[in-house]
């Protein structure tokens, strides 16, 4: 990894968790808003379901390369919490931000342009700190080593 750019790295972990912070960012604000949900409803159900999808992209691969269930959940718990974490609270932070957005119906444009841009804006605000993470072995670098068979002194061992 020491050859990497972690400009690159930082960006390909960022759209990597955008893609499962995405599935269930939308997922949630949809159910929330056709059920009419209150904000903080939609907004606790799209977070949940963002960390869900976002653990479960990283956990996946993390399996393919061989460790077992138990250990590859702490990895994806490790590489991932600050990332979704971080896209989280901007996105929605956005997202509450943009008059009438959580209260737009579906067919509304203001609904998935807020929710769009949010989503650009959480991923503009998490590369830096996605690359801040792997520059100290943290972060996505934990995930990196294992998509390459190497081991970070950092990963998370077995217990």
């Amino acid at each position: 990894m020491e050859n990497t750019n972690p400009t690159r790295l930082a960006i390909a972990a960022t759209l990597h968790c955008l893609t499962g912070c995405a599935i269930g960012e939308v997922l949630g604000m949809v159910i929330g808003t056709a059920l009419g949900w209150s904000d903080l409803a939609t907004i606790a159900l799209a977070v949940v379901l963002a960390f869900v999808f976002g653990y479960a992209l990283t956990i996946r691969p993390v399996l393919r390369s061989g460790l077992p269930l138990a250990r590859a959940i702490r990895v994806a718990l490790v590489a991932d919490t600050v990332s979704i974490a971080v896209m989280e609270l901007v996105d929605n932070g956005v997202m509450l931000a943009v008059p009438g957005a959580m209260r737009a119906g579906l067919a509304d444009p203001l609904f998935w342009g807020s929710l769009a841009g949010a989503l650009a804006v959480a991923f503009a605000v998490t590369v830096p700190v996605n690359r801040a993470l792997i520059v100290r072995g943290r972060g996505h670098a934990v995930v990196h080593q294992h998509h390459h068979g190497g081991h970070h002194p950092s990963a998370p061992t077995a217990s």
